[in-house]
């Protein structure tokens, strides 16, 4: 009887002892895994809610330069940062190059936040509803041999995408 108990209490004791190895070994996993899912989940959420759109360009082909209206149609605002950290591509239909963030004279390209709700808000946000003006300068863009059609593309820093096909308009 008391040989028994002994093994009894004998398996008892590495029952218990296995179920804590057990969740001490599967515990950090799964919290590991949770985080994982909370981040995919919140990246997916704000590349369902950022959305912009090009709604005008004019470009100068004598002036090898161009101005592109952008609409932040989404939910979220997008910062001045993201912006800046953002890629553009321009210039003749084929034959584009990208263009790095220069607020001087040359190739380039820089970006001023037209808000239309309150012209003295400054917030570093391009929130829903405004209006980003892309005004750029490129080699590439064509010249009247080549042809009037122009390539832009803005690729925001989480991927999402613009482009379009415009017409260059020469004196």
């Amino acid at each position: 009887m008391s040989a028994d108990t002994i093994t009894t209490a004998l398996f008892l004791i590495t029952a218990v002892i296995a179920a804590g190895v057990l969740i001490n070994a599967i515990y950090p996993v799964v919290f590991n895994m949770a985080g994982t899912f909370s981040s995919a989940t919140h990246e997916s959420d704000q590349r369902l809610r950022t959305d912009f759109k090009i709604v005008n360009y004019l470009g100068n082909g004598d002036a090898k330069t161009g101005t592109i209206w952008l609409k932040n149609v989404g939910s979220s605002r997008i910062s001045v940062d993201e912006i800046l950290r953002s890629d553009v591509f321009c210039g003749a239909v084929g034959k584009f190059v990208r263009l790095n963030y220069n607020t001087g004279s040359g190739d380039g390209w820089y970006a001023e936040i037209k808000n239309s709700i309150d012209q003295d808000q400054n917030n570093e946000y391009w929130d829903p509803g405004e209006t980003l003006q892309i005004t750029f300068a490129s080699s590439s863009l064509p010249t009247k041999s080549d042809g009037t059609n122009a390539y832009f593309q803005f690729i925001l820093p989480n991927g999402i995408w613009r482009s379009t096909e415009f017409t260059m308009n020469y004196s």
